[in-house]
């Protein structure tokens, strides 16, 4: 039987936003998220009939397309600059963007993210799709091309990294909200311990310019050199700069969004916190990362 054009367009819209999710989870990147449901909607347009589970069949097909995008990545990414991260998806702190959904899941928060980025396409693909979202390994081997078997191996594989991974729970965002304002006004102070009492033992700071602008080009470890790493760069911007920063929420954790023009350049970066004190920082200031970041207009010094 068939279905109705605007029909079938309306049932394909109300799994959108999650099939963004998915696409998102595995790639690690906006653009190609929205590349891949795009192409999911041309297939289901293309061929309507016999499809029982819609959100099932368009989340397999959604994975099938994002394998062949990582697999077609792999050489740009091996001959990337510096750290990779994945684009960051900013919505506003106050709620109401279409987005929201989305980067509520845990899954989607960049620390998770940069977890998944270790794994191999196969592993990424099958862990998202059955951990996250449900899908029988029969259906997943078919995506892979593989038996179930191996389809199993590569989400039991993956699993145990990211179980060793250890990421922290999210923090509730008035707790990351006290903790984040506390290194701030830390790092505007120029004091050194106030600065490192703010920061865990086992801090990360995680950069990504992609050689198009400047952050740490190597992964910095270690709570006196990321504190010395932070308080270098006000000395060299100044603390005028960190009052023009403004809070959102990067990946449905709270950061901070600063547009070019002051110093540094654009970028956003977000934080992990973890026993009441930051144990990751992950900047993106790479331009082609942030072009579906709407940055306003800063507030004034």
């Amino acid at each position: 039987m068939s279905v109705a054009p605007d029909d079938l367009a309306a049932a394909f819209d109300t799994h959108r936003t999650h099939l963004l999710g998915v696409a998102y989870r595995i790639t690690g990147r906006f653009g190609e998220a929205e590349d891949a449901v795009q192409e999911a909607w041309l297939r289901l347009a293309a061929h309507p009939e016999g499809i029982r589970d819609l959100r099932a069949w368009l989340t397999t097909v959604v994975g099938r397309i994002c394998l062949d995008q990582l697999k077609s990545a792999a050489a740009r990414h091996e001959r990337y600059v510096g750290s990779w991260l994945p684009e960051p998806l900013v919505t506003p702190v106050e709620g109401g963007d279409p987005l929201d959904i989305v980067v509520q899941d845990d899954g989607v928060r960049m620390a998770a993210l940069v977890v998944l980025h270790t794994l191999t396409p196969e592993q990424r693909v099958a862990f998202v799709l059955h951990d996250a979202f449900g899908v029988p390994f029969p259906e997943i081997a078919e995506t892979l091309g593989c038996a179930p078997a191996t389809a199993r191996q590569h989400a039991s594989r993956a699993r145990r990294i990211v179980e060793d991974a250890d990421v922290p729970p999210r923090a509730d965002l008035d707790t990351q909200h006290a903790v984040l304002t506390e290194f701030l006004a830390a790092v505007a102070g120029g004091d050194i311990e106030q600065v490192l009492r703010v920061l865990h033992p086992d801090v990360v700071m995680v950069g990504d310019g992609g050689g198009r602008a400047k952050t740490a080009i190597n992964v910095i470890t270690g709570r006196d050199k990321v504190a010395r790493f932070f308080l270098g760069l006000r000395s060299m911007y100044g603390p005028q700069t960190l009052a023009s920063f403004r809070f959102a929420l990067v990946n449905g954790d709270l950061g901070l969004v600063l547009p070019a023009g002051h110093g540094p350049d654009a970028r956003v970066s977000t934080f992990v916190v973890r026993d009441g004190r930051l144990t990751a920082c992950y900047d993106v200031a790479n331009p082609d990362k942030l072009t579906h970041v709407e940055f306003g207009t800063p507030p004034r010094t």
